[in-house]
């Protein structure tokens, strides 16, 4: 009978420490989201043709979450966009602006930075 305990308290504590790892994980994915669909207007993209692009990429953008960010990187004039009719129904088109360009080549600078420290530090951990 306290064996059953045991193995019950167990299981939900893996399950706490499996919900915990999500939130670090969903945490970690959240901080990479700008610099990855910046990364990819570079060309002009509307939101479900980018949203393919990064998942052939392997990440996979919720388009709740995508189309409120496209929208916030523009209020922030990081990208310019256009309404095309194609096929008898409008797309709009974000492309980076000339500030967006800016900002992705030093975001991209300082992603390669800690790019760089984290692989160091992970790299301690293991020797």
């Amino acid at each position: 009978m306290i064996y059953s305990i045991i193995v019950i308290k167990e299981v939900i504590t893996m399950s706490g420490q499996e919900k915990v790892l999500e939130g670090l994980i969903l945490e970690l994915r959240r901080g990479t989201l700008v610099i990855s669909v910046l990364s990819q207007l570079k060309k002009p993209h509307y939101g479900y043709s980018l949203s393919n692009k990064l998942k052939e990429e392997g990440l996979n953008i919720d388009q709740n979450t995508l189309y409120p960010l496209l929208r916030r990187l523009e209020s922030q004039n990081l990208l310019d966009s256009n309404w095309v009719l194609e096929e008898s129904r409008q797309r709009r088109y974000y492309v980076l602006s000339i500030f967006g360009k800016e900002i992705l080549e030093k975001l991209t600078k300082e992603w390669n930075d800690m790019d760089s420290v984290m692989s160091r530090l992970l790299m301690e951990e293991e020797g």
